[in-house]
């Protein structure tokens, strides 16, 4: 079980798409949006970012779409720290309907960034403690099933793919 962010949203009526169920773009913006309401509850405000001419960047992401949500329902969100090091964050998130119900996931790596530079740096030392207090409750969780995940197809197709590569290996190498 992951950890409770102080943050829930109720799907718009812009949100939905002609499917019917919230669009797939506007997870990515709630999913981002968690991101900002986990750094406020380890301690890491804008104010603090400001004094330290220090932001994050989000690298990579890749979110999974498990049950729809329709217009006007709300929406949860938890979050669970992986792993981290001095600049990156592996962080992982879960989006729930209220009656607790997983509707999606989000796992991310975050890096830390001067604002001045532009360029990734390591957490200001006031950062990494908070970091390292949040690693000392999340350390104990469950790691979720969803990390590390890979896209890809299996079955009949794959497997053709794979004898083609096999024949121009064989020919043409």
């Amino acid at each position: 079980m992951a950890i409770p962010l102080n943050y829930t949203v109720q799907v718009q009526e812009g949100w939905v798409d002609y499917n019917g169920h919230m669009n797939d773009a506007e997870y990515a913006k709630v999913f981002s949006k968690a991101g900002f309401q986990m750094m406020l509850s380890m301690g890491i405000t804008r104010e603090k970012l400001n004094d330290y001419n220090y932001t994050y960047f989000t690298l990579e992401t890749h979110i999974c779409y498990l049950k729809e949500i329709l217009l006007g329902e709300k929406v949860q969100l938890e979050w669970q720290l992986i792993d981290f090091d001095h600049k990156r964050m592996h962080v992982f998130f879960r989006m729930k309907k209220e009656d607790g119900t997983p509707v999606a996931t989000s796992e991310q790596m975050v890096i830390g960034v001067s604002s001045e530079t532009r360029k990734s740096a390591s957490f200001p030392g006031e950062f990494l403690n908070l970091i390292e207090e949040a690693w000392m409750t999340h350390k104990e969780l469950d790691k979720p099933k969803e990390i590390g995940r890979v896209i890809g197809i299996k079955g009949r197709n794959a497997w053709k793919r794979s004898q083609a590569f096999q024949f121009y290996r064989f020919w043409f190498c």
